[in-house]
């Protein structure tokens, strides 16, 4: 109707351009940007993953029961969200079987060439020395809880490890509502799976990373829109590069 293409493309055909390594980095980089309109609302941000489901299969040794199982494969998606509007302002793709918190730091980073941060929220599975210094080091204050066998003893950085283990546990309640902001993560979560599914249909390692990435920025572009009536963003993005 807009008369950008003369007809409607096969899925099969979105899925051939799923393929091309330039598109994950092309995603990446808009999922990035599309932030950008929300420049002066978003101060405080929240990091977490999530599992998408894939077409295949792989083995797996319960060492407990001494058996062999086939279980489905998934790709994770880490996150940095910003908590007032659910923007994604970064997103990194691994494995299902990745570790979080080696992707704490490049996530901050990347969020912090568009946006000022203020405060940093992320669960137990962040809970680092090297994760709190880069929140600090960014100009952000982390609420990041600490483990069971965490001590506030100095190692490391250990002004900031110090002062933050002294108000967790001094200061409980109060930590622990800035630290739930983090929630918003989980709903970001479910709104990207709600409208654009939790399965992959691809076949291919970079054809499934485009695939999430697109859903990421499918979810920006919603996030957008509903702000543009809500809070009344210009989204003349013309005007901010």
């Amino acid at each position: 109707r807009l008369s950008f293409i003369n007809k409607t493309p096969h899925f099969n055909t979105v899925l051939k351009c799923l393929r091309d390594p330039l598109l994950s980095i092309y995603l990446t980089h808009l999922v990035q940007v599309s932030g950008l309109p929300l420049q002066q609302v978003e101060v405080d941000f929240a990091t977490d993953s999530t599992g998408f489901a894939t077409t295949h299969y792989g083995r797996w040794f319960d060492v407990r029961l001494g058996k062999e199982s086939q279980k489905r494969l998934f790709k994770k998606l880490h996150v940095t969200i910003g908590v007032i509007t659910n923007i994604i302002t970064a997103a990194i793709l691994t494995p299902g079987t990745a570790n979080d918190s080696p992707h704490f730091e490049p996530l901050m980073k990347t969020t912090s060439k568009i946006f000022s941060i203020r405060e940093s929220s992320a669960d137990l599975a962040y809970s680092s020395r090297a994760n709190l210094q880069v929140v600090s080091d960014l100009g952000g204050i982390p609420y990041i809880p600490f483990k069971k066998n965490a001590r506030g003893a100095p190692k490391g950085h250990t002004w900031l490890w110090r002062v933050m283990f002294d108000y967790y546990t001094n200061h409980k309640e109060e930590y622990m509502q800035k630290y739930h902001k983090r929630s918003n993560v989980e709903t970001v979560f479910d709104m990207v799976k709600t409208k654009f599914g939790d399965t992959l249909r691809s076949k291919t390692e970079t054809a499934q990373n485009s695939e999430i990435l697109a859903k990421c920025l499918a979810h920006n572009i919603c996030v957008l829109i509903q702000e543009s009536f809500e809070l009344g963003i210009d989204l003349n993005f013309e005007k901010m590069c």
